[in-house]
């Protein structure tokens, strides 16, 4: 748990240092990205199975047969 602890800790510190450049940042950070950010934190707060899939598929684009047209491959 030790181990666990303080690599987890250090994750939290990061995100804490990259929330707070954003915050002292342009201003032009309310858009979709920060919504699915504050949405997969919202997801790590649950106590429920599956969180790192969950955070996965939220970041993730819907599969499309046609992706390779779509771009330009």
């Amino acid at each position: 748990m030790n181990r666990e602890f303080f690599e987890i800790r250090a994750k939290i510190l990061e995100l804490a240092a990259s929330f707070d450049r954003l915050d002292r940042g342009d201003g032009a950070v309310e858009d979709r990205r920060i919504e699915l950010i504050r949405e997969g934190l919202t997801i790590l707060d649950e106590d429920t199975p599956n969180r790192a899939e969950r955070v996965q598929l939220l970041f993730s684009k819907v599969y499309s047969e046609g992706w390779r047209s779509e771009y330009g491959l």
